[in-house]
């Protein structure tokens, strides 16, 4: 057994439904699914993104496991062409650097990270590998 591949990301928010707006603004499009909770508010919203359509799920902070509570630990980067005007953007709309762009090496990875307003890091890179792997599924 071994892992196939990115499947879905969940980010935590007090305000699901303020949080699907933010989303809903940055990347152009509304959730393709979204659930209330018990309450009737919205607790879940879901958003599929990119060339394979990976999952972004944003989920009520009610649920939220004891030792999430604080951004860190892994940060999971999505590839972006524009990594300067992406960055630029989440900026503008209310995010917050948490680490800026960087390259790491020669290769050509550069990534950047910010804490959305909900509290969540957000990573984004301009990866040359994803890049490779898209074209060589398209070619075939």
């Amino acid at each position: 057994m071994s892992l196939r591949g990115f499947s879905t990301i969940n980010f935590w928010a007090d305000d699901v439904s303020a949080a699907a707006a933010w989303y809903q603004e940055f990347l152009g499009f509304e959730a393709y699914f979204q659930r209330p909770g018990p309450d009737g508010n919205l607790a879940y919203a879901e958003f599929r993104i990119g060339d394979y359509q990976n999952e972004l799920g944003i989920i009520d902070s009610r649920f939220r496991p004891p030792a999430a509570a604080e951004p860190g630990g892994a940060v999971m980067h999505w590839h972006v062409d524009d990594l300067e005007a992406t960055v630029d953007r989440l900026i503008s709309m209310g995010a917050t650097e948490y680490q800026p762009i960087t390259a790491h090496g020669e290769a050509g990875f550069i990534t950047a990270s910010v804490i959305d307003p909900f509290g969540n890091v957000l990573g984004v890179m301009n990866n040359p590998h994803y890049l490779d792997v898209l074209a060589s599924f398209k070619q075939k």
